[in-house]
């Protein structure tokens, strides 16, 4: 079916605009809905009224000449440029020059028309007005693109960069509602921005299922197939199709097997899709990263190649951008961990350095005692300066492997292996221990409740938990007293808490206290290195459980632990910084 062209013959003859009017019906090519008016004045009102797509325009007019009425339409009506063809009764060649100057597409003399020279006239001129307006219409696409990657490129903010793109898209397809949706490594992903804020966050389509069917699901990446929905994922390029007014019949498979419900969950008459494709490190096989989703929620719109072929251009530069935010992320990351790490590397030559000087002369000095005057000490002296040898050797040697232990953690390389523990006799054995080296002034109380069976964890770490607080128990309690370790067992979790009457702890010293390095300012001469508490942090974390603390300056200190009886594997992290 021809698509119908509305044109407007203005002429003062009758004569002549019935012989134009039958000319033009009989054009095989071309159908028209034609228009007649016999003066300027009335030429005028109906240009005002209907949007014509070619004008046959009389020189000689009654009220004013065709040239006159020519600039007059120019400069009141004419926003978008209409084919004028010049109709005059003489042919006279400065008159055809005037006419074309001014604008017009062609000059036609009455007394050589003929109806094949009118119909082919009219043709060309409707056809050079479509190209004209297609290549307006592509420079102004063109113009508005690189406005939209510019304003889309000036910031490395990822979240900035996804809330101007959606702005941007929306205004340039004059549409309800963009969004963009950027997948997960495990799970659906979500709708990271959206140009309209009231909106549900819902899981956009079913992922791809396991074995077989995801297999062949991947094997249909990137192929085209033939679909009728509005809801469409055009590859890129498209093929340009002109003067199509259909939705573009295509669905890009990503591995999603539902693409159709993202109509249904967003509740939208239809849905505009393109991937965001990030390069892959030399891979000829893009990343996806994401869609980019325009919705049309007010009334049936029919998506056009135009608006495809910007969303994909406008899906381009936003990938470059997001990869150039994600590489200014990693490399800030990394910068930032560098700097976290000759922090860390500082910090530990400086405690190394101060922790080490005092026993390492106490030593020095017991051991010179030895050797230059052992003929003189007797039996129990000896034995005395053997021990200060030896408290302090283990003192070092503890100190050596806390460093070790939390450099693993900042390393992000700490060991997790989970076997089956008798959490009764483990700590019955390490609370033994600690009463043989805690000394006369401290009394140790052990209290049990509930069932422990069924408890998975590392004994290793378990037992830094355990040392580490038992001993800055003891530590931190330097007149003595009672510390009391309560062991509870429940049906999924076990918990446990050390508990003393020490020197406690301010509260404004508490929030960093499980940071590494970190020490109560109260501690005044006790020795330490402040890396107890974050040992303990990053084992618990590695049970996959927690740990809490309450402390009053005074009264004492009281570490809680709870541990999952059957703990999962975690995502192993270093300590918090």
């Amino acid at each position: 079916m021809l698509d119908i062209r509305t044109l407007l013959i203005i002429d003062d003859c009758a004569a002549d605009r019935k012989i134009y009017r039958r000319y033009l019906l009989k054009d095989p090519h071309q159908s028209y809905e034609i228009l007649e008016a016999d003066c300027a004045e009335e030429g005028l009102a109906l240009c005002r009224k209907v949007r014509c797509d070619v004008i046959l325009l009389d020189f000689c007019l009654p009220d004013m000449s065709g040239l006159e009425l020519f600039d007059q339409m120019q400069q009141e009506i004419f926003k978008t440029s209409v084919p004028v063809i010049m109709l005059t009764g003489r042919g006279d060649e400065e008159v055809a020059v005037q006419v074309m100057k001014r604008g017009a597409l062609d000059y036609l003399v009455k007394q050589h028309l003929t109806q094949d020279v009118l119909q082919l006239a009219v043709r060309n001129a409707i056809k050079q007005s479509c190209l004209q307006a297609q290549l307006q219409k592509t420079q102004e696409r063109q113009r508005l693109i690189a406005t939209t990657a510019l304003r889309i490129r000036q910031s490395l903010n990822l979240e900035q960069i996804l809330n101007t793109a959606v702005a941007e898209v929306q205004e340039l397809l004059k549409c309800d509602r963009v969004m963009v949706y950027q997948f997960a490594p495990d799970t659906d992903g979500k709708i990271v921005a959206s140009s309209v804020e009231s909106f549900r966050t819902v899981a956009l389509c079913d992922r791809v299922g396991a074995g077989k069917e995801a297999g062949e699901q991947k094997k249909e990446r990137g192929k085209l197939i033939t679909h009728s929905l509005p809801c469409t994922l055009p590859p890129a390029p498209l093929p340009l199709l002109p003067n199509s007014k259909s939705p573009i019949p295509y669905i890009y498979e990503l591995g999603l097997c539902n693409c159709v419900s993202l109509k249904e969950q967003f509740n939208t008459k239809a849905n505009l899709v393109v991937p965001i494709n990030l390069s892959n490190n030399g891979n000829p096989t893009p990343k996806l990263w994401g869609l980019l989703i325009a919705h049309q929620n007010s009334g049936e719109r029919q998506w056009q190649t135009d608006d495809a072929e910007m969303l994909n251009e406008v899906s381009v530069q936003l990938a470059i951008a997001i990869q150039q935010a994600e590489l200014l992320a990693q490399t800030q990351a990394a910068l930032a961990k560098e700097k976290q790490l000759n922090v860390f590397k500082s910090q530990i030559i400086a405690t190394v350095s101060h922790e080490y000087r005092t026993p390492l002369t106490s030593i020095l000095a017991a051991a010179s005692t030895l050797v230059k005057h052992s003929q003189q000490l007797d039996e129990s002296k000896q034995e005395r300066f053997l021990g200060i040898i030896e408290q302090k050797a283990r003192y070092m040697s503890k100190l050596v492997d806390n460093m070790l232990l939390v450099n693993q953690f900042e390393l992000e390389k700490p060991k997790f292996k989970p076997i089956p523990l008798d959490l009764l006799q483990f700590f019955s054995d390490l609370i033994e221990q600690e009463r043989e080296t805690a000394g006369d002034r401290h009394e140790l109380i052990f209290q049990i409740t509930g069932n422990h069976q069924g408890f998975w964890g590392d004994r290793g770490l378990l037992q830094q938990i355990f040392i580490n607080l038992m001993s800055n128990a003891i530590k931190y309690s330097p007149n003595g007293g009672t510390v009391e370790f309560h062991l509870i067992g429940k049906e999924s979790e076990v918990i446990f808490y050390i508990k003393d009457r020490g020197i406690g702890i301010p509260v404004t010293d508490q929030e960093n206290l499980f940071q590494s390095f970190s020490r109560g300012s109260n501690v005044d001469t006790i020795p330490g290195t402040g890396l107890g508490l974050a040992i303990a942090k990053g084992c618990v974390e590695l049970h996959g459980g927690n740990i809490a603390l309450w402390s009053e300056v005074g009264k004492g200190t009281q570490v809680t632990v709870s541990l999952p009886k059957i703990c999962p594997i975690p995502q192993l992290s270093p300590l918090s910084t």
